[in-house]
């Protein structure tokens, strides 16, 4: 199994905290991983795409130029993560800002809310977590079975507070599809 990943979405909506932490559990089960992370200058707002690839075989290259999977996070990335994505590959789009139908009728589109999701556990900033969730479930490619664990290692102390709040988006995330 080897599923390539392509997120994009703008700076501030845990694009690239999305693809560390999806590759970190993907490592914490025994895959071989690669991150590869392109953002603007800007803090908040500017571009932020990773590409990702989780894999039970060593992976030749971290390039992702056509993913079996692509996760839109905002209405811009739309037209990119259709141009790139493979025939027959998964689009999973967050239905709360990209109001858009995909144009692409060779792949499965599932539409996520996860703003909505994330607001109703409590914080729009869950919602890269609503999508992690979806993402595994719909992909199989991390199980993300030992969770709990691994947020502990992968997140500070400081933030440890935020754990059962990132598990309950990541559940909401799987149930939603």
């Amino acid at each position: 199994m080897t599923e390539k990943t392509f997120i994009a979405g703008f700076g501030g909506q845990g694009v690239i905290s999305l693809g560390q932490l999806w590759v970190y559990c993907g490592m914490k089960e025994g895959k071989e991983v690669t991150f590869f992370p392109f953002y603007g200058a800007e803090k908040r707002g500017g571009i932020a795409r990773a590409s990702v690839i989780v894999s039970d075989h060593e992976i030749a290259s971290p390039l992702v130029t056509t993913p079996d999977s692509a996760v839109v996070m905002n209405m811009d990335s739309l037209p990119l993560c259709e141009d790139c994505l493979k025939k027959g590959g998964l689009l999973l789009v967050n239905s709360s800002l990209v109001k858009q139908e995909s144009s692409r009728t060779d792949a499965k589109v599932v539409k996520v809310p996860c703003n909505e999701i994330a607001e109703k556990i409590g914080d729009v900033r869950f919602a890269n977590m609503v999508m992690m969730g979806a993402l595994s479930k719909l992909t199989g490619a991390v199980k993300l079975d030992k969770l709990e664990a691994v947020l502990k290692t992968f997140f500070p102390e400081s933030k440890h507070k935020f754990i059962p709040k990132n598990l309950e988006a990541i559940q909401a995330g799987m149930d939603a599809v």
